[in-house]
């Protein structure tokens, strides 16, 4: 099928040497470096905020799972109001949509105690070790009893390695209870907030200290597949069991999300959105503007062609189509090269974590990448669309030129 008339003229222009002067060269690659910057800090702007939320809430929910069941007594704190949790409860949870995972945990606030320094704790036991094998640098996973797994932060404080044995303290209302632990192993995920707090035991143990019976735990940790479903399965999770009473027909259940938990946290990964917003608007104008640049520099060197065509018989629509054709190339060029600079860029970052970040202030020690490829995908529709709305205005400068004055002129 051919082309238009004026779309194949456009195409020839473009990319044909003889198309542009030499003195308007120059400034047309000015305005597609302009077009190709900006869709190049969109996407890594993109890669890099879906990168840190991502990263962020997969060590949030490695320490506490997406959404808790607990005791509707609990106070807030680690030191939980235990309910009976049955086979058959758990069957129920993991029936649910997008749920991955429902496995009991059991948590303790204590003490560890050395010769030379203390450090308080919350002593977890899970029997599920996918996210801290993830994060071990050093020994094993706990197997043996009174094994447990510290931070290395938490072992540098307290001069410890892997193999040394380390007594931890519990109180009670009305007792102290003491337990002498070997070390395992050693993990780091980076989160110092809760890296200098946790210490990780088998589920056997913890429920041996708390003196629990077999179905007893301090509640349940449930994961959903993807973040987007969190608030959805929550619901579901809530309105289930909200006023029943535990196996036992002592406790009400109540349902808390690792957003309800960290609402800090979160606030800030909310910022981020922000963010991106402001960034995505900045670069789109700063992009709109070199577009119309290149486009009024496209129109001013074809006068002499534009006066031509008029004399030719050619209406004020058709000139416009050629021009607003050939910006549509220079923006499609733009973005081609933005996107393969700009995914290029994040992709090496994305293997080799060459632009380092302070753990402490971040929770990860690099830059993280995510590739969301619909976001990306609608920044592209987003950047075309917008950039050929605004080269509508500019367009119109065709209409105000005049056959007999380029003719006089030349």
């Amino acid at each position: 099928m051919p082309l238009r008339p004026e779309i194949a003229l456009a195409t020839k222009l473009y990319f044909s040497q003889e198309g542009e002067a030499r003195h308007a060269r120059p400034a047309i690659r000015v305005a597609l470096a302009g077009m190709i910057v900006g869709v190049m800090v969109m996407i890594l702007t993109i890669c890099i905020v879906v990168g840190f939320k991502q990263t962020i809430t997969q060590k949030v929910a490695g320490f506490g799972a997406h959404i808790q069941l607990v005791s509707f007594d609990n106070n807030n704190t680690y030191d939980m109001q235990p309910i009976e949790v049955s086979d058959s409860l758990l069957q129920r949870l993991t029936a649910y949509p997008h749920v991955t995972q429902a496995a009991p945990f059991i948590t303790k606030p204590g003490m560890l105690k050395t010769d030379s320094a203390f450090q308080g704790i919350v002593l977890k036991g899970t029997d599920y070790w996918d996210f801290f094998a993830r994060n071990i640098i050093e020994g094993v996973i706990p197997a043996k009893p009174n094994e447990v797994l510290l931070s290395r932060s938490m072992a540098q404080q307290l001069q410890l390695a892997v193999g040394d044995a380390v007594n931890a303290y519990y109180v009670d209302e009305n007792d102290v209870r003491a337990r002498r632990y070997v070390i395992s192993g050693l993990y780091d995920t980076g989160f110092g907030q809760f890296d200098e707090l946790f210490v990780v035991t088998p589920l056997r143990d913890a429920r041996r200290l708390q003196g629990w019976d077999e179905n007893t735990y301090s509640g349940v940790e449930i994961l959903v597949d993807e973040i987007r479903y969190l608030d959805e399965t929550a619901d579901r999770i809530y309105f289930a069991t909200v006023n029943h009473l535990d196996e036992n027909g002592y406790n009400v259940y109540y349902v808390q999300t690792l957003k309800e938990q960290n609402p800090a946290i979160f606030a800030w990964l909310d910022l981020l959105d922000m963010n991106v917003v402001v960034i995505i608007i900045l670069m789109l104008l700063v992009a709109g503007f070199n577009i119309v640049s290149g486009l009024i520099i496209l129109i001013l060197d074809g006068v002499q062609l534009i006066g031509t065509l008029k004399a030719l018989g050619a209406d004020n629509r058709f000139v416009r189509r050629i021009f607003l054709t050939q910006a549509a190339l220079l923006i499609g060029k733009g973005i081609l090269w933005g996107n393969i600079i700009g995914l290029g860029l994040a992709a090496i970052q994305y293997f080799s974590h060459l632009v380092p970040l302070e753990a402490a202030t971040y929770y990860v020690s690099y830059v993280p990448i995510a590739f969301d490829w619909l976001w990306i995908v609608i920044l592209n529709i987003l950047t075309i669309f917008v950039s050929l709305l605004i080269l509508l205005l500019p367009s119109m400068i065709v209409t105000q030129i005049s056959p007999a004055k380029v003719m006089h002129f030349e």
